[in-house]
């Protein structure tokens, strides 16, 4: 399944109700996984995102209907990059090489 990178900052909801961020977390992967996706791990982290999620979901309409529902709660914004593994960009570069 494809992999997603989604670097997620707090909102000002988002930060206020900091107390709750490893149950939503938690809401976010019981979320993700109804949609026929998964959440492979979360990190918090330090820097200009609060959050970064590794999400694999069989394809784009997925992976983006998951994060529109994660967005729609309002405590964090998204930006989401598509991520390929070593074996990928291997069938990538020989496409290229033609």
């Amino acid at each position: 399944m494809p992999t997603y990178i989604a670097l997620l900052s707090w909102t000002d909801q988002g930060a206020q109700n900091y107390k709750d961020t490893a149950k939503r977390a938690e809401t976010f992967g019981s979320a993700v996984q109804k949609l026929g996706a998964k959440l492979l791990s979360i990190y918090w982290t330090i820097g200009p995102y609060d959050v970064v999620a590794v999400v694999e979901a069989p394809d784009d309409e997925t992976a983006t209907a998951a994060l529109l529902q994660l967005g729609g709660v309002g405590n964090v914004r998204s930006t989401t990059l598509r991520a390929f593994g070593r074996e990928e960009v291997e069938r990538i570069i020989a496409k290229a090489a033609g």
